[in-house]
């Protein structure tokens, strides 16, 4: 199985759909859940310093045998890590714990005002000497990304956000396209609230498909990057198995319909901790 990739703002390109490992036990859990993963075809793992499961992350690439270069590894600066020196810190510490050269993708966790604007300088410095390929947030709005973008000299690759068909921050998403912002969907099954959605289950049943994979697929042909979360062998290869089957216009604008702004998750605005 070969997943699709996305290109960066940068050139450097990103498989659509990844692993996310949010929750997941550092050790055995992670290093089996990730394993598999690497073993099913996928190559992109997105981790974060709060997870506290970088080192089950890295052992599982080094088991894996795979080479570096086909892998793309994100992890996030957590919220009490932000400011320039403490960033530079934090990112040595994450990248020992993984036991990688260098990380594909570096990300703001949550937009701790002002202080994300510290951060950003130091995570623009790292990309400058190339231990980053890719720079990005995670939980921006237009209003972060707005101050972001006044005070940046390299602008975000990626704006990663809990996203999915309850979910669908459409203004955001236009937003981010007019700046050539990627946009990554954390939870995008709502950690499998989806199943419970009706029109999913009936669209699903046309392709022989569940309402998980027809959630991941609506996502993908919006272009948006998608990191289910699984410790199950047998999810962690269905979630990926959304490639054989495609949408309809009529069926993609369904599911726009069904947004209802319902999250999971706290409100960026909200969230400060």
């Amino acid at each position: 199985m070969t997943i699709p990739e996305v290109q960066l703002s940068n050139g450097v390109k990103m498989p659509i759909l990844g692993l996310g490992v949010f929750r997941i036990q550092n050790g055995g859990a992670a290093v089996s859940a990730v394993k598999h993963a690497l073993k099913a075809g996928y190559r992109s793992i997105d981790t974060a310093s709060l997870y506290g499961n970088e080192e089950g992350v890295g052992q599982a690439i080094r088991l894996s045998g795979l080479e570096r270069e086909q892998l793309f590894v994100t992890t996030k600066v957590w919220n009490t890590e932000q400011g320039y020196e403490s960033t530079l810190q934090a990112f040595e510490q994450s990248r020992t714990r993984l036991g990688l050269q260098y990380i594909d993708l570096y990300l703001v966790h949550w937009p701790i005002s002002p202080t994300f604007i510290e951060t950003w300088k130091a995570i623009e410095e790292l990309y400058r000497q190339k231990k980053i390929r890719a720079i990005g947030v995670s939980n921006f709005y237009q209003h972060h990304l707005d101050m972001l973008l006044e005070n940046c000299t390299i602008p975000p690759m990626v704006n990663q956000v809990e996203l999915h068909p309850m979910l669908q921050l459409p203004e955001l998403r236009s937003y981010c396209a007019q700046k050539n912002i990627l946009v990554e969907a954390w939870a995008p099954i709502m950690r499998g609230q989806v199943n419970r959605i009706t029109l999913l289950k009936r669209i699903g049943d046309k392709y022989n498909k569940t309402p998980v994979q027809v959630s991941l697929r609506w996502a993908i042909q919006h272009n948006i990057i998608v990191i289910p979360k699984s410790v199950n062998p047998l999810r962690i290869e269905a979630h990926a198995d959304v490639f054989d089957f495609s949408l309809t216009d009529e069926e993609m604008k369904r599911i726009d319909a069904i947004n209802r702004n319902r999250r999971i998750g706290p409100h960026p605005d909200d969230f400060n901790s």
